[in-house]
């Protein structure tokens, strides 16, 4: 049952975005019970390598939503430190990744020993876990995609920054392979909601992975959360290119079963944003703005101006800001 008088909010997402701007900022909202899900895919980097050496699950993202929902006493926040630890930066696993992380290992090494449950649980006590961080599913599956012209491609990592395919053609459709169930604790969070949150974050490699394994397409459409999409300040080449914000909405509706009830989009794009931002060496995949529709309907779309005033990246302070409106709290 639902604690009196707080609203049950479900999180869609990766590890970065939706732990900077949704699962930090509203972690102590006293209205608010958290439950963040990610898409247990994720393949690349110090989570990656460790997940091909022990065949385990993925830790990369679920680790970073631990954290962002930890709340420490003061004396106890050196395990914010050692959680974000690399052993050391000489391995290198792919590009722009080197080391091991500790929470990484630390993950791998409980759910060798305990089973994947016990050590989410272990992890959730250590780092005193304000609500819970659950897996889409608890089985092994990998992300493939398949290309306009046919080709398949496979791993999150290779979808999401791999140069191994042409990334100029548009994604026809992704899936898992094997196909897998989606975790019971988790299709249970949903039917409790009262809001579902999905993204910000990259479409194909982050957040509609979120939606293949087998249940949850019902679980969302028999849910009766109202479902909050939150669009992309910036399309990405080898995703989204040329996305407009009806295209971002249908291909969501389309993995999720269901209609969205909001979706809040950017206005604030200005030229020396967009520049400034495309030019940044880790973003060499970023495009543009999504085109902004011309029939959006105002008692779904939200567009305001949600980006720093530096460059287009969604401002923590100004999301919260409209999502408060929607939510209540």
């Amino acid at each position: 049952m639902k604690k009196k008088g707080k609203k049950k909010l479900v999180c869609f997402g990766g590890g970065n975005a939706l732990s900077k701007l949704i699962l930090r900022p509203f972690r102590n909202n006293p209205y608010l019970e958290i439950v963040s899900i990610n898409s247990m895919v994720d393949d690349g980097g110090s989570a990656g390598a460790l997940r091909r050496e022990f065949n385990t699950l993925p830790a990369g993202d679920i680790r970073r939503h631990l954290l962002a929902l930890a709340d420490l006493p003061k004396k106890e926040r050196w395990k914010e430190k050692i959680w974000n630890f690399r052993f050391s930066r000489e391995i290198e696993f792919s590009p722009q990744h080197f080391g091991h992380n500790f929470a990484n290992a630390f993950l791998t090494a409980l759910e060798v020993n305990y089973g994947f449950e016990k050590a989410l649980k272990i992890c959730h006590q250590f780092l005193n876990v304000k609500g819970k961080c659950l897996p889409a599913t608890v089985e092994n599956t990998t992300l493939f995609a398949e290309l306009e012209d046919g080709k398949i491609i496979k791993g999150e990592f290779e979808i999401d920054l791999g140069g191994n395919h042409n990334r100029n053609l548009k994604i026809k459709r992704i899936f898992l392979k094997p196909k897998v169930r989606a975790y019971f604790p988790t299709l249970r969070a949903i039917k409790r909601a009262d809001f579902i949150v999905i993204g910000p974050g990259d479409l194909y490699s982050s957040l509609l992975p979120c939606f293949l394994p087998r249940g949850m397409k019902k679980a969302l459409s028999l849910s009766r959360a109202k479902k909050i999409f939150i669009c992309p300040a910036m399309t990405k080449l080898g995703e989204t290119q040329g996305f407009s914000i009806r295209d971002f909405e249908k291909e969501v509706e389309q993995y999720m079963g269901c209609r969205l009830d909001f979706v809040i989009y950017n206005t604030g794009i200005e030229k020396r944003k967009v520049e400034r931002y495309r030019k940044e060496k880790e973003k060499e995949f970023i495009l543009e703005p999504p085109k902004i529709n011309n029939d959006l309907e105002p008692n779904k779309f939200i567009g305001r101006n949600l980006v720093s005033n530096e460059r287009m990246e969604y401002e923590e302070r100004k999301l919260k800001r409209v999502l408060r409106e929607i939510m209540g709290v």
